[in-house]
């Protein structure tokens, strides 16, 4: 399966209809992006059930800028639409294929757990009295 260029119109659809999506986040006048492009298509062709989608910054400024990208090329990988993983440069062919290893045996329950108990343990942070008392 080719590449699936990523827009601001077909970002949130993409996501949300697939389970598993690697995107990279690249530029044409970027060394290391080019570099890792053939790395990037060699691996969707040996994951074909998988969704391998780019988002050409400089094309998707806002797209960019709505996930904080500050270097280029950054891989992120999105399961269930919950990111999983975002890290900047560029891997080498073993390290791609291992973290799509990793990712794809993630315990999707198990990370939604994490998630909200974290989100419980920031909210309950937040509220009054639930901190120090004042002396």
């Amino acid at each position: 399966m080719a590449t699936v260029e990523l827009t601001k119109e077909n970002f949130d659809q993409t996501v949300s209809e697939n389970p598993f999506v690697l995107i990279d986040f690249w530029a044409g006048w970027c060394r290391p992006c080019l570099q890792f492009a053939p790395v990037y298509e060699k691996a969707a062709t040996a994951n074909p059930d998988l969704v391998f989608a780019k988002v050409d910054t400089e094309a998707q400024q806002e797209l960019a800028a709505a996930f904080d990208i500050t270097s280029i090329p950054t891989l992120m990988i999105v399961r269930d639409q919950v990111a999983i993983f975002a890290q900047p440069g560029a891997l080498p062919e073993a390290a791609l294929t291992d973290l799509i290893s990793q990712a794809r045996a993630l315990d999707m329950d198990e990370v939604r757990a994490k998630i909200a108990a974290e989100q419980d343990k920031a909210a309950s942070a937040g509220e009054p009295g639930s901190g120090t008392p004042e002396a």
